[in-house]
């Protein structure tokens, strides 16, 4: 990497994405944060880090405006942290078709996206580290959040395939895997319109979203997972996955490899109040 390395950090406008950029151009990183609202900046990037750029990583035109533009400044890209996504929340039967792809057009065929744009040139550089932010919901099925974990179990194992794909190039590829932190990922959460309405679900439901809410609003501050991300990246070989979070959902983790699927399963219902 140079001196200063050049990052690119997806949905940076609020939560992980804004501490991680903060953080990072603290340190002296020449940080690049994406927004669907931002306007590109005029004059030189020297007027400050991070810089706020408009990317929606939806659009295959945006993903590559915006990464053009970072390396038309910098001439070279050398962090590319995918962490723009959404939440949503509803019991699997309740969401239609067209909530589950919208979800998955942000949360998991984004994260492509910005891939294939950005792996020609880390390719060409044989250097370059991705950073794909997953969750401990990608290793552990939430209930009514099924999609979510869908897409975010889908996120895993592409980081996987990728990081061996990537490993003869000198690329290397890891994920972050948080559980619950206090950001307005809370407020954000989408709903599949018919869970406010489909009395088999409804009751239960709620009461799972009202502990995953406590949750997150006693979480720790993102400032804990932009510290781990700087670590990480001054790692000169990260390891596939790093969990973070309160101790019992990282025992959670730990817990899920080790008891049998029916009494994981019935931990989990339990601790959403979901049981019958």
């Amino acid at each position: 990497m140079t001196s200063r390395p050049v990052v690119l950090i997806t949905g940076a406008s609020s939560g992980f994405g804004k501490a991680c950029a903060d953080h990072l151009a603290q340190l002296g990183y020449r940080v690049y944060g994406t927004s669907r609202r931002a306007a590109f900046p005029e004059g030189s990037p020297e007027q400050g880090y991070p810089l706020l750029i408009p990317m929606d990583v939806c659009d295959d035109d945006s993903v590559r405006a915006a990464i053009d533009f970072v390396l038309s400044a910098e001439g070279r890209l050398d962090v590319v942290v995918n962490n723009a996504g959404l939440g949503m929340a509803g019991a699997v039967e309740d969401t239609s078709l067209e909530e589950a792809k919208a979800l998955f057009e942000t949360n998991f065929f984004g994260v492509h996206r910005v891939c294939r744009a950005v792996l020609p040139t880390l390719r060409e550089q044989r250097s370059g580290l991705i950073v794909n932010i997953s969750s401990i919901g990608g290793l552990i099925a939430i209930p009514f959040q099924g999609f979510y974990s869908a897409s975010k179990f889908a996120t895993e194992a592409l980081t996987e395939a990728l990081r061996m794909e990537l490993m003869p190039f000198g690329v290397r590829v890891t994920m972050l895997e948080p559980g619950d932190f206090k950001t307005g990922f809370t407020d954000n959460r989408i709903r599949a319109i018919q869970s406010s309405t489909n009395p088999a679900y409804q009751a239960p439901c709620e009461r799972a979203i009202a502990v995953m809410e406590h949750d997150e609003q006693h979480g720790a501050a993102p400032i804990q997972l932009a510290r781990k991300l700087a670590t990480v990246i001054e790692t000169r070989s990260p390891r596939p996955r790093y969990v973070i979070g309160m101790l019992a959902q990282r025992l959670a983790v730990w817990l899920h490899r080790l008891l049998p699927n029916r009494l994981f399963e019935r931990g989990v219902m339990a601790y959403y109040k979901i049981g019958s």
